[in-house]
């Protein structure tokens, strides 16, 4: 299974494995990349899990894209 997540070019930390790291950091330099992520993505609990990474991969890309400083950038991991 394919998974995606957003971070930006300067944060050290991976936000698969070092999640509380990961979160700490962006908070602290005022990212905050989980709540632009949840304004971005529109999912629900109604949605299974492969439509909700697919909500959340399209979501990342906008961003991504968007972005005119060029500091978010999109993980991929495969498991």
């Amino acid at each position: 299974m394919r998974k995606v997540a957003i971070t930006t070019i300067d944060n050290p930390y991976d936000p698969f494995t070092q999640f509380d790291e990961w979160y700490a950091y962006d908070e602290i330099s005022g990212y905050h990349s989980c709540s632009l992520l949840a304004r971005f993505a529109n999912t629900s609990i109604d949605l299974n899990a492969e439509e909700t990474n697919t909500l959340i991969e399209d979501a990342i890309d906008r961003i991504v894209n968007l972005n005119g400083l060029g500091n978010y950038r999109k993980l991929i991991k495969e498991e």
